[in-house]
């Protein structure tokens, strides 16, 4: 016997007993064991779009003569959750029933487990909740249309039933709230469990076939109970940063997703074209940061935005914020109390509902470590830096790259051979928490800038905080000067040119907007989707992103449904 079998063995005095009457319900209960078994032998081989077993489906739906697809019944008095029934009622003692208190409860089906031929019980879920439902043909009743009355459910009713149900039907069950001898607290139905949304498909207990996840992605959320808890935990870093900023006085904010020009730093953008606008070249943008120094500009001194960032992946979700007179010190103490909270927050979640999720080992304790980029690599490298504000610093960084045989990017200009050095040598001390900070004037155009009194070099006040060797959080003193501003622009398209071989235009727009006055501003950015894989133990960004990467979502689109489903649906 297969293991369903064993966990639904039927009682001791069914296998004792020789009575014609005892035998045929021991059959029966193996006969329906036994279709659950097959069942569930094909989900567990990931059959889940056999077309025979689809087409058996929906005739027997269709032999049971119910309504496959009612109305949602809205009663507010009846219905409840199942977390507020789990909350609500946990006070019960063993053997004890609600009596006079009728409430109902809707869920997936999670398993069925059968105890001779008049007694069931069902497992519903709602989330990462799940309530036991305890069907008893005896006390059941069932809703007699001829006679617009409730009457005994039979027995053939009730068989039936157990018959047409599978695992991942959506049903509503009402009854009593009830706690088992064995201290299980479940429904007790006084009425038999109603059909809401059938599953035409045998949804698998265990799913590992990675081009299927991909494909159908709402199973794999169904089946899997990471995947889903790691996009609840997403959800609730998400609500996190938005109350913390709230709380310390922040304006959410949106700005425009499409521009004439994409804005942004170092910003390669999605090019495209309106209806409004056919002869019109506009882009995607890359970053709201231009958009959001102008809200600053017009008197909104401390602001943020949850949004998409082209620069990455099509759903990649940034968060950033400005304030108005806040220094780079202000931002670092700013983000480590943010991480820390939510470093706190997630622990709480995964040793609570979100319990599939492993812990997290990172420790986030204040202060973070502090690596100034260039003092850090002279040191690391037993080199000098010539001065990187010269016209000739680029010549001399790429002779050393040579003569110490470290690999040269494919486009040698000063910001990306400097980007280099840091992968090589700063990146991977930073496992823990790590501030790299003061980086070459070159590597933030934004950014405000000063001659570092040790280096002597024009170093940026920026920071950027890695952990696990991967950049988590970008902030910087903004540039509020529009003459500094334009010599940087200038000297970032000058890199951009050499780089693309395509030439870069000045925001002049932007630099007009500086001109009316932008208070020193503090400017901070984090990608959304990197901290939900930290804080989750993920390793791959489609892991933590709903829908999966640009390749999942094609791959998502591209899936051909061979037979319509003709079963009460509409088109």
């Amino acid at each position: 016997m297969g293991s369903l079998q064993k966990c639904l063995r039927p009682p001791l005095h069914l296998v004792r007993s020789s009575t014609s009457t005892a035998t045929a319900s021991y059959c029966r209960f193996y006969s329906i064991a036994r279709i659950l078994e097959r069942t569930e032998a094909r989900a567990n081989n990931e059959i889940v779009n056999s077309e025979h077993s689809h087409q058996i489906r929906l005739e027997t739906l269709k032999s049971s003569g119910r309504e496959l697809y009612p109305r949602f019944p809205h009663d507010a008095t009846h219905r409840m959750s199942c977390r507020n029934f789990l909350t609500g009622y946990r006070y019960l003692a063993p053997s004890e029933t609600v009596e006079g208190k009728e409430l109902s409860l809707q869920g997936r089906v999670r398993s069925v487990r059968l105890s001779g031929s008049k007694l069931a019980f069902i497992d519903l879920t709602q989330g990462t909740d799940r309530v036991q439902a305890l069907c008893n043909q005896a006390t059941i009743t069932e809703f007699e249309p001829s006679s617009q009355q409730f009457s005994g459910a039979s027995l053939m009713q009730f068989r039936t039933l157990f018959r047409h149900i599978r695992r991942g039907d959506l049903f509503s069950i009402k009854g009593k709230p009830h706690r088992t001898e064995r201290g299980q607290l479940s429904i007790l139905a006084t009425e038999l469990p109603r059909l809401i949304s059938p599953c035409l498909h045998d949804l698998p207990t265990d799913l590992q076939n990675k081009e299927f996840r991909v494909r159908n992605r709402h199973v794999d959320l169904q089946v899997n109970r990471r995947a889903a808890d790691t996009l609840r935990l997403r959800s609730s870093i998400i609500s996190e940063i938005r109350n913390f900023l709230k709380f310390y006085g922040y304006s959410e904010v949106q700005t425009p997703i499409l521009a004439n020009t994409a804005g942004g730093a170092v910003a390669r953008a999605f090019a495209t074209t309106a209806v409004e606008f056919p002869d019109r070249h506009i882009e995607l943008r890359t970053a709201p940061e231009i958009w959001l120094k102008r809200l600053v500009l017009g008197g909104f001194e401390n602001i943020f935005e949850l949004g998409i960032d082209k620069t990455h992946n099509p759903e990649f979700t940034t968060c950033e914020f400005y304030a108005a007179y806040k220094g780079l010190p202000g931002l670092i103490t700013t983000t480590e109390r943010l991480l820390t909270r939510l470093a706190t927050t997630t622990d709480q979640l995964i040793k609570g509902p979100l319990n599939s999720l492993p812990p997290c080992e990172i420790d986030f304790a204040t202060p973070f470590r502090r690596l100034d980029f260039i003092k850090e690599l002279e040191s690391a490298m037993n080199y000098k830096f010539p001065d990187l504000a010269h016209e000739n610093s680029e010549a001399e960084v790429t002779k050393m790259f040579k003569q110490r045989q470290i690999r040269l990017p494919e486009h040698r200009t000063l910001p990306r051979l400097l980007d280099r050095l840091s992968a090589e040598y700063l990146e991977p001390l930073c496992q823990g928490p790590t501030w790299i900070v003061h980086h070459p004037e070159c590597l933030a155009p934004l950014s405000k800038s000063f001659v570092d009194p040790e280096t002597q070099q024009r170093v940026s006040a920026r920071a950027e905080l890695f952990v696990g060797g991967k950049e988590l959080v970008n902030t910087y003193e903004e540039e509020n000067s529009p003459f500094e501003q334009r010599r940087k622009f200038e000297q970032q398209a000058k890199y951009r040119n050499e780089d693309s071989g395509k030439g870069t235009e000045v925001d002049e727009s932007y630099l007009e907007a500086l001109e009316w006055g932008l208070p020193p501003t503090g400017g901070w950015g984090c990608g959304i989707d990197r901290l939900v894989m930290l804080l989750s133990g993920t390793d791959r960004i489609s892991d933590v992103l709903p829908f999966g990467n640009l390749r999942n979502v094609v791959s998502l689109g591209s899936v051909r449904r061979d037979t319509a489903d003709s079963v009460g649906a509409s088109p």
